[in-house]
């Protein structure tokens, strides 16, 4: 798994027999898991499937977790903890308030291109069979992104002298989020060919012009 900035996971080791090190095997099992979800046209991961990636038993699995939705929350964690860290950086480091929005467009976008996996959890094509919360989770992150996005284009609006900044503002996130989930979208169920960033700059002159 890749946050935003870095590299590729190191790939798993799954043939050493060593003891890991505790929370090693949690992070593993994880690794495994978005590894699977990265294959083109890849069905529902079942934990017999997984089990055999890592070469242990089922039961081992639930030594580390109580379900499989719990292993998709720790992929979840990763992706909320990955790219909110950097939209909070933004917010410390960037003054201009259409800059920040097309800033954070540009890393969640590169941080789905980065983690295939990890952009099919985005979208929920890898929950469709999975609980339901999982699903509400994934719903509650973009509502947090396009409200960042919201509360940057409001003072992008009132400093443009909008008469109704709070409308335009909300207008506009909700187009530009959109926007985002859409080519989330079609990363995923192109097999991973239509890459997010494609014509990125185009796209952001056209959605968030200076």
């Amino acid at each position: 798994m890749e946050d935003a900035g870095d590299a590729q996971g190191k790939p798993l080791d799954v043939g050493a027999r060593k003891r890991p090190k505790p929370g090693e095997r949690r992070v593993q099992i994880l690794e495994a898991l978005a590894s699977m979800l990265e294959q083109p046209g890849a069905e529902r991961v079942t934990t017999a499937a997984l089990a055999a990636r890592l070469g242990v038993s089922e039961a081992a699995l639930y030594r580390h977790f109580a379900s499989k939705a719990q292993m998709f929350e720790g992929l979840i964690e990763f992706i909320e903890q990955s790219v909110f860290s950097l939209v909070n950086q933004l917010s410390e480091r960037e003054p201009d308030a259409v800059a920040r929005c097309r800033k954070l467009v540009t890393l969640l976008l590169q941080f789905g291109e980065r983690n295939p996996g990890m952009a099919r959890v985005m979208v929920g094509d890898a929950l469709v069979f999975e609980n339901d919360r999982l699903q509400q989770r994934m719903n509650l992150f973009f509502d947090k992104i396009e409200a960042s996005l919201r509360q940057d284009l409001r003072e992008a609006a009132a400093q443009a002298g909008s008469v109704a900044p709070t409308v335009d503002a909300q207008a506009s996130a909700s187009v530009v989020c959109a926007f985002c989930v859409g080519r989330l979208q079609r990363f995923a169920r192109s097999g991973f060919k239509r890459l997010p960033s494609e014509s990125l700059e185009h796209s952001l002159a056209v959605l968030l012009p200076h």
